[in-house]
């Protein structure tokens, strides 16, 4: 009781995403301590504990970085919406031609001194949902027009996606749905999103087509392969899918138990892009749905916020994090099942990694910000009215 009572003091916010965020977490150093077994034989003297250590660290340093976002006024993010997207472009056009090329992709950039890569991708998906809410909570009495809603709020999803496409097709096509998402939250034209969701189309054509030109910056190989090995057309399975298969095969309903998976040693990244089959095979089928649903608890919890959020940009902001976030998840696990290609995204605050980890704890830190927004702004109005609906009680009152 004592406990919960300090928690429900020091955390504001929803207590179900922080419930979330904990337990994911948990799931995290589990999935990773297990799956990491193979490459510390391999790399490391066969030292499994410097990893866990190691995450422990980087789900530690999210944590303070979650929380000390929360603390913040979310709304002081939506004066930094424009400059973070000039930051992100300027990051993504120089990793397209300078960035540190791992599995054959040009996705990380290196800082200097320390020495760190971080992937510029995840810096772009946080940038620009963070300037589209800005840009369409602002908009909102000119929402229809083309000039002066529509053009300003495509053109910097064509071109992140654009400049992530070549190198990172599934992070694009992932940032292209939330985007689309949002405008589409914010009443933008239906007759305009349906000229995006095409000229989206054309667009892609285009870097296949130039993919055949550059191949070095656009991966066309690799998408066509993909694509091939989940339809069954390749010459072989793909590796990894077969043996994630097998990995959820041998869980069953109940698994083979905590650091018993078999599969790991023969995954290539485990404890990356699979760490859901990892999940699935030591923890079963009921391992999984814990952890799906997880994630539809967050969702839900988010979409809780959207209906109670008196203020337009809080609700598109905290859907638009709560999108990627649930989006990305479901991709990963449904490539471990089979049921998607193989995209190479990871599962959100699951999955090995720095980066990621990182921008996610700053996401969750945002989401549970404008949640703490909503608990404030309750207390004070027992009966909280819209935006519109408090400015024509102003205007009432002024008359009068």
């Amino acid at each position: 009781m004592l406990l919960g009572r300090n928690m429900d003091r020091e955390l504001k916010g929803d207590l179900g995403i922080w419930v979330v965020l904990i337990v994911l977490s948990l799931f995290s150093l589990l999935a990773v301590y297990s799956s990491t077994g193979s490459i510390a034989h391999t790399s490391n003297g066969g030292d499994v504990t410097s990893y866990l250590i190691n995450q422990i660290i980087f789900l530690g340093f999210g944590f303070i970085i979650t929380y000390i976002v929360h603390l913040m006024p979310y709304m002081k993010f939506a004066k930094l919406g424009r400059i973070l997207l000039v930051i992100a472009v300027i990051l993504l056009i120089y990793t397209m031609f300078f960035g540190e090329v791992i599995n054959h992709a040009s996705r990380w950039i290196r800082i200097p001194i320390i020495g760190l890569t971080f992937q510029t991708s995840e810096f772009a998906k946080l940038a620009l949902i963070i300037y589209l809410a800005r840009e369409i909570s602002d908009r909102q009495d000119n929402i229809k027009s083309f000039r002066d809603a529509f053009v300003p709020i495509i053109i910097p999803i064509l071109i992140v996606c654009g400049l992530i496409a070549p190198s990172n097709l599934s992070t694009s096509l992932l940032i292209f749905f939330t985007g689309l998402t949002m405008m589409f939250m914010g009443r933008l034209s239906l007759k305009w999103l349906a000229i995006l969701v095409l000229f989206g189309i054309v667009l892609f054509g285009v870097i296949i087509a130039l993919g055949y030109f550059f191949p070095d910056y656009v991966r066309v190989g690799t998408w066509i392969n993909r694509l091939s090995n989940f339809r069954g057309t390749g010459v072989v399975d793909d590796y990894q899918v077969s043996r994630a298969k097998m990995a959820i095969a041998n869980g069953g309903w109940f698994g083979l138990g905590p650091g018993n998976s078999i599969q790991r040693n023969f995954i290539p990244y485990p404890y990356a892009d699979f760490i859901f089959a990892i999940i699935c095979e030591e923890y079963g089928i009921f391992g999984a749905f814990a952890v799906l649903s997880l994630f539809a608890l967050f969702f839900v919890r988010c979409f809780i916020l959207v209906l109670k959020s008196p203020k337009a940009f809080g609700a598109i902001l905290a859907m638009g994090l709560c999108l990627n976030i649930t989006i990305q998840a479901l991709a990963n696990m449904a490539v471990a099942v089979n049921v998607m290609p193989v995209t190479g995204v990871s599962l959100p605050l699951i999955s090995k990694g720095g980066s990621s980890l990182f921008f996610m704890s700053i996401s969750f830190g945002i989401i549970l910000s404008v949640s703490k927004f909503i608990e404030d702004y309750s207390s004070k109005v027992p009966n909280p009215i819209t935006d519109d609906q408090t400015l024509k009680t102003t205007q009432d009152e002024s008359n009068h």
